[in-house]
């Protein structure tokens, strides 16, 4: 049997939600008590707007109840970040999130929970563009602002129980999307140094806690955006995105990985997975939802709370839309230095699968995997085909929802858009040879093969795959470029009018052309060469 999952202005006054200074706040933490137990908080993407802080406020209050109004021992908060709104929030139309204003506001909230906390960076928290010209001038004021001495964080939450954090550090500067989550690589080196001092064998247990979830990690609620425009994952287009779960195997001492970024709730299959069997090392990894209404994608406004002893945690939803209402979700024992029994306290409820991205989850022995392409892609173009296979270079690709997409080879996670439905719909599709198998020498070369798309009419689509061998198409670029691409089309459009005379009451009929791409909207659309770029100013909404 197929199983199909789902992927799935007025400013307040500063002291209407300011709190003491918490001391101890940079570095690891000294301990609150010498006991084993501890609580941490867990706010996903806020998106403060201070217009509209009334959902944030009431989260607040059920937290402080939580955690007795700050006097809770061994207690953190963790912003999985995405701090402020990413629009304006007053009349200078500039955007509101990444800005010293709201990186301020985000700092004075995130203290009046009255016990020590962090922050992690997201996509949006350098999207200062109007503040700041350069990532550098705008991480330096993220960090100035929240009193953290680098992008990445430590704190010893309770006798060898340890956080660790990694913070997005490039938004002008990336190279595909400006909302991919990119751990650089000195975060990388730190996060890697500080996992293998703290081993299992020794008793340690880290939680880590980063924006976007590392690929490999097997959650599936995810929307269709982040999939199509390679901002799923950590470093989702660079070449080390299998570093993040790679860690997580060889070290047993990590227990638990925490994200945001989805906006999704917590109710559902598969916003939590469990270790066993599924190469994923010892490391629980959950899904954290967002605490205010307007941020829902789906209207739950959730946040997680960890409870922890030595013996074991257990993970738990906080319902903001239901008064604060503490829902188990599951708990956690420790068996042993590199081993947990899970126990799974609640059933998921049922998807709705209109509201984002289901996808198949490709597996083993699951009856659709396609051994021979040669005569097994006869049905993979018609509607409700699941199937995926192996390129004999190794890449995998996969059928479903009326998409081509390609598959991490080592994790089978969604890498990206291959074929929107828009091109396969009406089409076959083939995998061909396009090369013999060459002898040089001992070395047999694997045979080289050609992805195409035909009709009844014999019209034919080569699917080439990029220069680094991927197929996935890397469609959308950094929003600075995007950004500049309007500017030019704005001044073709002046240009029309006012050179050659164009009617102002009548619509400039203006057409960019650029590299291998055919859409210059936020969201990828289409993948068709036969496609002509639309030709006025674009409106497109911008990925998340």
């Amino acid at each position: 049997m197929v199983k199909v999952l789902s992927y799935l202005l007025l400013l307040a006054p500063v002291a209407a939600f300011r709190a003491p200074a918490v001391s101890n706040r940079r570095g690891i933490s000294s301990l609150r008590m010498s006991a084993d137990e501890y609580t941490v908080a867990i706010l996903g993407d806020l998106h403060l707007d201070p217009r509209y802080m009334e959902d944030h406020y009431a989260g607040r209050e059920h937290f402080l109840k939580i955690l007795e109004d700050g006097k809770r021992p061994n207690s953190a908060v963790v912003s999985l970040g995405d701090l402020g709104e990413s629009k304006s929030v007053d009349q200078t139309k500039q955007l509101f999130a990444g800005t010293s204003q709201c990186l301020k506001m985000a700092a004075d909230y995130l203290e009046s929970y009255k016990v020590p906390y962090e922050v992690v960076g997201g996509n949006h928290d350098l999207e200062g563009i109007d503040e700041f010209s350069t990532d550098k001038e705008n991480l330096q004021c993220f960090l100035n602002s929240l009193n953290k001495p680098t992008p990445q964080f430590k704190r010893l939450v309770a006798p060898k129980t340890l956080l660790l954090g990694l913070g997005s550090t490039l938004f002008r500067d990336a190279a595909y999307t400006s909302h991919e989550v990119y751990i650089d690589k000195e975060q990388i080196e730190w996060f890697e140094k500080e996992v293998q001092a703290c081993p299992a064998e020794d008793g340690w247990k880290i939680f880590v806690f980063s924006h976007a979830p590392p690929m490999g990690c097997g959650l599936r609620v995810l929307q269709e955006n982040h999939v199509v425009n390679g901002c799923c994952w950590l470093n989702h287009s660079s070449k080390n995105t299998g570093k993040f779960i790679d860690i997580v195997r060889k070290n047993p001492s990590i227990k638990a990985w925490f994200s945001g970024h989805f906006h999704l709730g917590q109710d559902y299959q598969d916003s939590i997975t469990f270790p066993q069997g599924q190469n994923r090392g010892s490391c629980v990894f959950v899904q954290t939802a967002v605490m205010a209404k307007k941020s829902s994608r789906d209207g739950r406004q959730q946040s997680r709370l960890v409870r922890g002893t030595k013996d074991g945690f257990t993970i738990s939803t906080i319902d903001h839309a239901k008064d604060g209402k503490e829902r188990l979700d599951a708990t956690i024992t420790y068996t042993d230095a590199s081993h947990e029994g899970v126990v799974v306290a609640h059933e998921s409820e049922d998807y709705d699968h209109d509201a984002w991205f289901s996808a198949y989850t490709p597996q083993e022995e699951d009856g659709c995997y396609v051994d021979d392409t040669r005569e097994g892609l006869a049905n993979a173009g018609k509607e409700g085909a699941v199937c995926w296979w192996h390129m004999a270079c190794g890449r995998v690709l996969g059928v479903h929802n009326g998409m081509v997409l390609e598959y991490d080879a080592s994790t089978l996670a969604p890498l990206g858009l291959v074929i929107s439905k828009d091109e396969l719909k009406g089409r076959q599709l083939a995998v061909i040879d396009s090369g013999l198998r060459q002898q040089d020498g001992a070395q047999m070369e694997l045979r080289e093969q050609a992805v195409i798309l035909y009709d009844e009419e014999m019209n034919v689509t080569v699917v080439q795959p990029n220069e680094d061998g991927s197929y996935w198409r890397k469609i959308v670029r950094n929003k600075m470029i995007r950004m500049k691409e309007k500017r030019r089309e704005k001044a073709a459009i002046d240009f029309a009018k006012k050179v050659l005379g164009a009617p102002e009451d009548k619509a400039v009929n203006v057409k960019s052309s650029w590299g291998p791409y055919t859409s210059f909207v936020g969201t990828a659309k289409t993948t068709s060469a036969a496609k002509s770029v639309a030709g006025i100013v674009s409106s497109g909404k911008s990925e998340e």
